[in-house]
């Protein structure tokens, strides 16, 4: 998926071995570096691999631990290939503040017990006996792990899936570490639920907030005078949306003009998240903007911008993390309940994401946005049917945050038709159960929605990033 700031991964990848074995069992030390290699390229290639090496030594491991923090790393794999003592372990990762990925895979599926000598045992057929040893030893240096068991012989979906969970859950701490989030304007008044501390967020999630205000965004497209770029981008509109009463670059030129300053301003300054809330007068210059804006940030939401209304930061995260693991983030909150049919129905007026649309999504003109200063275009997207997930972030009364998550399957039947995005969902619990749950635990009043399950994915990234998550339902 390419996103508008591209940030990468990085993985820290290293083996232990037992040092004394490698003398006794010459044979062991090319049947070794075999197996390390055939391991990297288990490794996605969406992430940079920072490599550590096959280390039988505190000093090999002390230097792979240099490397790994000198990268920063998201992430340490460590594959264990025969039985080791965990000193070739602690010092990689001792300063290190992120999870440890024990994988513990046998290169044959099954022993020949007849033919098989001590070399062949420790190198090719040692389930490994030190999985607990390391998992005993980061729990004492207070460090988070994950155990994966499997086998190499005959490849293990079930590894490669783990390993390709864990990369996609990396990349969402990269893109907090390395981009920015610009809050424009203040959050909707009132709504004490979004309020956050910008220095505990970026002490917390590791992410940078950039204050804009909206007279500096009412000028952003004064610049842009390229008609071949403004004409491409206003088809690329039409191209995402039907218009009501139709739709013509004419029409859409003013919206692709700002979509361009917005996308050149997104690179600028290095933004991933915006949230954003407009209480002013909507006159003038002001109005023309606020009248585009929503289609205007949907077309940044295409290219992996988490564009959050009502100033809302928390959801503009949870946008940003389900559209790096799942390459969709939808904004939504409880609208109403269908007792009759036991379905929630959950969506959200504002910007959207195309990519969670089953069908084109559709724009039109609206004299009034509700709640809210001015009027102009709204836009309605048509969520995919099937398996969904939910992700809210919020925040408990010492400042940490907390993840709340929950899947459901997105059911056929009629939505609302004023212009939000809604969709019809079936929770396993019920819809009252699900209300009463959801709202238990404590979320902001958004959440942030994308087709298929992605609590597993979920439950990786707020490993990675150290936070509690509360699972709903699945």
């Amino acid at each position: 998926m390419s996103m508008l700031v591209e940030t990468k991964a990085r993985v820290g990848v290293f083996a232990i071995a037992l040092g004394a074995y490698l003398p006794q069992f010459p044979s062991l030390v090319p049947e070794f570096q075999a197996q390390y290699e055939q391991f990297k390229t288990m490794i996605p290639d969406t992430v940079e691999l920072v490599d550590g090496g096959i280390v039988t030594t505190k000093e090999l491991s002390q230097a792979a631990g240099d490397k790994f923090r000198a990268a920063d790393v998201d992430l340490v794999i460590l594959q264990l290939l025969t039985y080791a003592t965990s000193y070739n372990m602690l010092p990689a990762v001792r300063d290190l503040d992120v999870p440890v990925v024990l994988v513990n895979v046998q290169k044959l599926r099954a022993p020949d017990y007849e033919n098989t000598d001590t070399a062949k045992w420790l190198g090719e057929l040692y389930a490994c006996g030190a999985v607990g040893e390391m998992v005993a030893d980061l729990e004492r240096a207070g460090k988070r792990h994950a155990v994966i068991t499997g086998v190499v012989e005959g490849g293990d979906p079930v590894v490669e899936a783990e390993i390709n969970d864990w990369c996609k859950a990396a990349q969402v701490r990269r893109r907090f570490r390395d981009t920015n989030l610009a809050q424009i304007g203040r959050p909707y008044p009132g709504m004490m639920d979004l309020y956050i501390d910008e220095t505990n967020l970026y002490h917390r999630m590791w992410l940078y907030t950039k204050q804009f205000d909206w007279e500096k965004m009412w000028a952003i497209a004064d610049n842009i005078t390229d008609e071949a770029v403004i004409r491409a981008k206003a088809q690329e509109i039409l191209d995402t949306f039907d218009i009501e009463g139709g739709g013509t670059v004419e029409k859409v030129w003013e919206m692709a003009r700002y979509v361009v300053a917005f996308e050149q301003w997104v690179k600028d300054e290095k933004i991933a998240f915006i949230a954003s809330h407009y209480d002013g007068f909507a006159q003038g210059k002001a109005g023309v903007l606020d009248s585009m804006l929503i289609p205007a940030f949907s077309m940044l939401i295409k290219q992996g911008v988490a564009c959050a209304v009502e100033g809302d930061i928390k959801v503009s995260m949870a946008m940003s993390i389900l559209k790096t693991i799942s390459g969709q983030g939808q904004l939504s909150e409880m609208y109403s309940i269908d007792f009759d049919k036991d379905i929630c129905i959950i969506g959200h007026s504002g910007s959207g994401d195309a990519a969670i649309s089953a069908k084109k999504p559709t724009m039109k003109i609206v004299p009034v946005f509700h709640g809210k200063t001015g009027g102009g275009y709204l836009t309605q997207f048509y969520p995919h049917l099937g398996p969904v997930t939910y992700l809210g972030i919020t925040q408990d009364k010492d400042g940490h945050f907390k993840f709340v998550v929950a899947e459901g399957v997105n059911e056929e039947g009629p939505i609302f038709t004023f212009g939000d995005t809604n969709m019809r969902t079936r929770f396993t619990c019920g819809a009252r159960e699900f209300v009463n749950r959801w709202s238990e635990a404590g979320p902001t009043h958004h959440m942030a929605a994308a087709s298929g399950r992605h609590i597993d994915t979920i439950l990786k990234v707020a490993e990675i990033f150290n936070v509690p998550v509360d699972v709903i339902t699945r």
